[in-house]
């Protein structure tokens, strides 16, 4: 069941200056005809020669680096993937890889702590989400850029509501009148200057999204999905999940051969949570 959303490759380029344009092309190049995807989960059919662990018939979360996780049929590596908990929806499972790993990757490389704020821009998208409550987590305390409709959400999580757009600078001031410590970008757009520009120290700011920013300023870019031991965050995400102390919003949920939809919609960079396609 893997997912449609949160992908470099797919999703973001569009709204990207040229610059980043050719960072990502660099980071995830492709040949066309291409397949597409990373997360996915399942039942395994079929193991090869030698492997251990894994038997026919089990229920695992994964991911794939050779864009091909968006089919019904899926060959992947047995360090690639995790038990399935019961208790972790097959949606939820699915779309768990890239934006799970991508959020881990971005709170570790901020190291929020208790007694400290930190920022998170596009904090109800698929990343921010989880890193919100990851953040959250690690007791300090969490200010979510988003749209109005998205603030209960975020009330609801512990984190403070800040709408984004003109005067978000004045806001978030209001809303951390000691200053903030850490920020992460999950939406570029300027986010990093706003960062600088509220005082936050270029190693206590991390970017999934601006490049040419992070290059210009200094700023970390961890968080990519090569970036961390992702079998390994990945049980450790779903175990969070099944006890309760992690929720993974599902904005929808497309048919395999709906997916130029489910694209369409994720294009539009409103959606809330994860699009998830079903085989």
């Amino acid at each position: 069941m893997p997912p449609a959303g949160d992908h470099p490759s797919s999703s973001t380029i569009r709204a990207r200056s040229a610059h980043q344009k050719v960072a990502v092309a660099d980071l995830f190049p492709s040949t066309f005809p291409s397949g597409q995807g990373s997360d996915l989960a399942g039942v395994i059919e079929e193991v090869g020669a030698g492997v251990a662990g894994f038997s026919p018939g089990d229920e695992v979360i994964g991911f794939t680096q050779k864009r091909a996780s968006q089919a019904e049929l899926v060959l992947v590596e047995a360090g690639d993937l995790t038990r399935k908990p019961e208790k972790v929806s097959w949606e939820v499972a699915g779309s768990l890889y890239v934006v799970g790993v991508t959020a881990w990757g971005a709170v570790h490389a901020v190291q929020p702590k208790e007694g400290e704020t930190v920022v998170i821009s596009g904090a109800a998208g698929g990343v921010g989400s989880l890193a919100v409550q990851l953040a959250r987590r690690t007791g300090a305390t969490v200010i979510g850029l988003a749209s109005e409709s998205n603030h209960e959400w975020l009330k609801r999580h512990d984190a403070i509501p800040v709408a984004y757009g003109e005067g978000v600078a004045d806001r978030i001031r209001a809303a951390a009148p000691s200053g903030v410590d850490a920020f992460i970008d999950t939406f570029g757009d300027g986010y990093v200057e706003l960062a600088l520009a509220l005082g936050v120290e270029t190693d206590r700011i991390d970017t999934i999204a601006d490049f040419a920013a992070a290059e210009k300023h200094g700023v970390k870019t961890d968080g990519g999905v090569a970036a961390g031991p992702g079998a390994k965050v990945l049980a450790e995400l779903a175990g969070l999940i099944a006890d309760g102390h992690l929720d993974v919003p599902i904005a929808n949920v497309y048919p395999l051969a709906q997916v130029r939809e489910a694209y369409t919609e994720l294009e539009r960079r409103h959606t809330h949570g994860k699009i998830v396609l079903r085989p």
